[in-house]
């Protein structure tokens, strides 16, 4: 049995009567103290403790300000440390968050976990403090709970944590957020002008629509062309800075109906993860309403106006300046609407000028990392001013449905990928005109005692009139001068 030597027994005694006495005035400061003496020794004491402790501690709390808004930073940390270091943690909870479309697992309070960058390790501590108890000053007063993560390492390691690991860490917690964030399409009214108590003036519902660029019907290297030039905006922040132009480009729809550009619009933002923002523009009162309507837009995200040739009288057919007789037709119908008792109607009034600068003007850099679409059937139709390069930066064409097409939505509604009737339909899609959504039309499968063959008769027999529907329009059209010159020669 080994003795205790009574010098060691002495020393344990001397250390916890030194404990003790310790917890005693600890108690006492802390029961009779007032707070900011408290402050103060803390301070101190912990100045004093880090000459022999070599670690540092740096701590993002969940709060930020008085009014108690959600720091961005933690958001980022608590995602990224639910990607990264959760897997580690014994004690997880769950939580859905708003604007998440599943549950988040993060570290439970008072949890510990490990990560490690470039060599260096570091500790990741989550923590609450708890409401203050007893009087103190108003800008100590708390408000419930608030949690905090602490992150401990090395002074060693001091430049590459603080500068970049923090940097890695924010960069990865909000690419995390961004992409487990439940998606919205958000659509303006005129409901909101007479609801005063209407805190935004879009609504919205669930982003849910299943396009994507591996369903669309189009050829490949045109596809791709899109996709890069998409994925090269998203990734092109410092170059647009660089630069000093507004991060946002346009894209100009343009192609007959039913060649799918509101399914491109779609495959954008599933690609992207972006929110949309369908703009109706015949609901904005005037340009003041549409630059109001731009700032309540955020950043990843598409702003599109359909069908643009429809929406208002933007065709920006301009007068020449010597055409007088329209010039004065234009006044006398001004001058005769001034003479007519006025109607309080909400037609309105955005004009041109109004929304080329909502595309490209100075209100259009808030935010950054946008989108802007414009959609038309007929592309002629619009003012230069409105398609040109620096509004809309891309023209894409979205015409008929090539063969190349035809394949990617056989593949798609049959799930073949060959068949020996593929050669006719090449053929005569070759000849023909038809758009994607009469191709999909007659590959859909109307009963379930439809199979694939019966689907590729029902589009040859839908091609076939189609050709000779056009045969028929070509003769008509090659008669109609011919007629008309016989006309013109016949003796008076």
């Amino acid at each position: 049995m080994i003795t205790v030597p009574p010098t060691m027994m002495e020393m344990w005694t001397a250390v916890g009567s030194m404990i003790a006495s310790f917890m005693f005035f600890s108690a006492i400061i802390r029961q009779y103290c007032p707070y900011e003496l408290r402050r103060y020794l803390e301070k101190h004491t912990e100045r004093l403790m880090s000459f022999f402790h070599p670690y540092i501690q740096i701590s993002i709390h969940e709060f930020n300000g008085s009014h108690l808004k959600r720091s961005g930073a933690y958001a980022a940390v608590e995602a990224y440390l639910s990607a990264n270091t959760s897997k580690e943690a014994k004690r997880l909870k769950a939580e859905a968050f708003k604007d998440s479309n599943k549950l988040v697992l993060s570290m439970d309070e008072y949890e510990k976990v490990t990560d490690e960058f470039l060599g260096a390790k570091v500790w990741w501590a989550s923590g609450k403090i708890a409401p203050q108890a007893g009087p103190m000053p108003m800008s100590y007063q708390r408000e419930g709970e608030r949690r905090y993560y602490k992150l401990s390492f090395h002074k060693r390691y001091r430049e590459m944590i603080t500068e970049d690991y923090l940097e890695h860490v924010m960069k990865t917690g909000k690419e995390t957020i961004r992409r487990n964030r439940q998606r919205k399409l958000y659509t303006n009214s005129t409901s909101y002008r007479w609801l005063s108590l209407k805190q935004t003036m879009w609504s919205h519902i669930v982003f849910e629509h299943p396009a994507t660029f591996d369903t669309m019907a189009m050829e490949p290297e045109k596809k791709q062309d899109i996709i890069d030039d998409l994925l090269t905006f998203s990734n092109s922040r410092d170059f647009y800075a660089r630069i000093g132009k507004a991060w946002k480009r346009g894209y100009l729809l343009y192609g007959p109906p039913g060649t799918g550009k509101s399914t491109m619009i779609a495959a954008m933002a599933n690609l992207l993860r972006y929110d949309v923002y369908d703009l109706e523009l015949t609901a904005v009162k005037d340009n003041s309403e549409l630059r109001k309507l731009l700032i309540e837009t955020t950043s990843k995200s598409i702003i599109v106006i359909e069908d643009i040739d429809c929406s208002l009288d933007l065709t920006g057919q301009r007068k020449k300046k010597g055409d007088k007789c329209e010039e004065l037709e234009e006044m006398m119908k001004a001058e005769a609407s001034r003479k007519e008792p006025k109607e309080d109607n909400m037609s309105s009034r955005v004009t041109l000028s109004g929304l080329l600068n909502f595309i490209d003007g100075l209100w259009s850099a808030s935010g950054g990392e946008r989108i802007i679409v414009f959609t038309t059937n007929y592309v002629e139709k619009l003012d230069p001013a409105l398609t040109r390069r620096g509004r809309m930066d891309k023209h894409i064409e979205l015409s008929y449905c090539s063969f190349e097409g035809f394949k990617v939505l056989v593949k798609n509604y049959l799930g073949i990928e060959a068949h020996p009737m593929f050669e006719s339909i090449r053929q005569l899609m070759e000849v023909t005109k038809i758009t994607p959504a009469d191709v999909a039309e007659n590959l859909m499968p109307k009963s379930a005692k439809d199979d694939a063959e019966k689907c590729l008769l029902n589009l040859i027999r839908a091609l076939k009139e189609v050709k000779h529907d056009l045969e028929e329009v070509e003769p008509a059209a090659e008669d109609a001068p011919l007629q008309g010159k016989q006309e013109v020669e016949k003796p008076i």
